[in-house]
């Protein structure tokens, strides 16, 4: 009996000394993205074995963890990053998420409007915008023509195309807009980031195939070109649209 216990107590040690043998600890440091400045302040949680931690002001960070375990840094304002421990100094950065709340009500309220007009335009009779399918002529031949030629289609078919530009550009100002441009370029002068702005801005159809680490790559990229070349660029004069066209001042659209 006393052997059988001798036996069951080694077993016992040796598979602590195991487990403590396995226990290890990851160390790495977190860094802001663009910038490269190192992040404080960032929790650490081992999703493996729950142990947490908080980077010092250097944003170092040591955390106990076994190769293959997966760790969780998270941060307000920065989007929350997943990475394996790898058994060596381990190096994140966190990508600072951009609010951009007001902005996104904006849009929304001129969808809203031009969606609003296009149903006016609707109730006058126009069902296709003023650009009908080919079927419609075999369908209903009279819509089909009236469609094509008549003058509420036609200047439906315009609005149609206006609307198409004015929501483009109000996704493009969603993203691209004077806090980020700020933040990625460090600019702290607000009339210095507008004449960059006024300098470089990307299309639509760039914004469509970019995230946000590529327009941010893209600002960085196109305000040092700017900062070399900013004395051989001059911005073009401010011209007020005619009265005719609602100008000076802000463009008012008006409802069929």
């Amino acid at each position: 009996m006393p052997l059988k216990r001798l036996f069951t107590c080694t077993l016992l040690f040796m598979l602590i000394c195991r487990c403590c043998a396995q226990a290890q600890e990851a160390k790495g440091t977190t860094y802001r993205k663009i910038s490269n400045d190192r992040l404080s302040g960032v929790s650490v949680k081992n999703l493996k074995n729950r142990f947490e931690t908080v980077t010092d002001e250097l944003g170092n960070y040591t955390i106990k963890a076994n190769i293959g375990d997966t760790l969780e840094f998270t941060k307000s304002d920065y989007t929350v990053q997943q990475q394996k421990c790898e058994g060596f100094g381990m190096v994140v950065y966190m990508q600072p998420e951009f609010k951009l709340s007001e902005v996104r009500v904006v849009g929304q309220t001129k969808r809203q409007e031009l969606k609003e007009i296009m149903g006016a335009y609707k109730s006058q009779g126009t069902f296709y915008n003023g650009k009908p399918p080919v079927l419609s002529f075999l369908t209903n031949p009279l819509t089909g023509i009236y469609e094509l030629f008549g003058k509420t289609p036609g200047r439906a078919r315009r609005f149609a195309a206006f609307s198409k530009r004015e929501l483009e550009a109000t996704e493009v100002d969603r993203r691209y807009n004077l806090p980020l441009v700020m933040k990625v370029t460090g600019v702290k002068d607000t009339v210095e980031a507008q004449k960059f702005m006024g300098f470089w801005r990307p299309s639509y159809e760039d914004l469509k195939i970019w995230a946000d680490y590529d327009l941010m790559k893209h600002i960085s990229t196109n305000y040092q070109y700017y900062k070399r070349n900013s004395d051989k660029y001059q911005a073009l004069p401010q011209i007020n649209a005619p009265v005719s066209l609602g100008g000076p001042g802000e463009l008012k659209i008006k409802k069929p």
